[in-house]
C-alpha cells in the first residue's frame, strides 16, 4: 500500500493534483487507513499512470470521468473506449503535423538567415523596404 507522498514521488505528480484526481472522483474505491488518510494499491497506481497519459492526450477532467465510467461498466464498453481514444489519436496525429510544418518554416527561416550573414544573399523583407 503505497501513501499519498509515495504516490507523488512515484508518477512524479504534485501532491495537489492527486488530492484534485481523488476529490473529482478521479480515483474510484480509494482505499483509508486506520487514521481516514487515503492509501492506494499497485492497482491504483495503474489507473493513474493511466490517468496521466490521458492527460497529457489532451483529454478534459470531464472527458476523463465519461472514459472512467465507461472503464467501470467492464468489457461491454470496449468498443466505445476504443473509439474515444481513436478520435483523440487522430487529433494529436494532426497536432504532430502542424508542428512539423512549424518546424520547416523556422528551419526555413534560419537558412535564411544564415545565408544574410554569411553574405551568401541580400536580406529582403515582406513587411520594411530595403535600399
Amino acid at each position: 500500500m503505497y501513501t499519498m507522498k509515495n504516490v507523488c514521488d512515484k508518477l512524479h505528480i504534485p501532491y495537489e493534483t492527486l488530492r484534485y484526481y481523488c476529490n473529482e472522483g478521479l480515483v474510484p474505491n480509494v482505499k483509508r487507513d486506520h487514521n481516514n488518510y487515503r492509501i492506494f494499491d499497485d492497482r491504483d497506481l495503474n489507473w493513474l499512470g493511466s490517468l496521466q497519459c490521458l492527460r497529457k492526450c489532451g483529454l478534459s477532467i470531464k472527458e476523463i470521468k465519461e472514459y472512467l465510467n465507461l472503464c467501470l461498466e467492464g468489457p461491454s464498453s470496449i468498443k466505445i473506449r476504443k473509439t474515444i481514444l481513436a478520435v483523440k489519436k487522430e487529433n494529436l496525429l494532426k497536432e504532430i503535423e502542424s508542428i512539423e510544418e512549424s518546424i520547416v518554416f523556422i528551419d526555413y527561416k534560419q537558412d535564411f538567415y544564415d545565408d544574410v550573414l554569411a553574405g551568401k544573399i541580400k536580406y529582403t523583407s515582406n513587411l520594411i523596404s530595403i535600399e
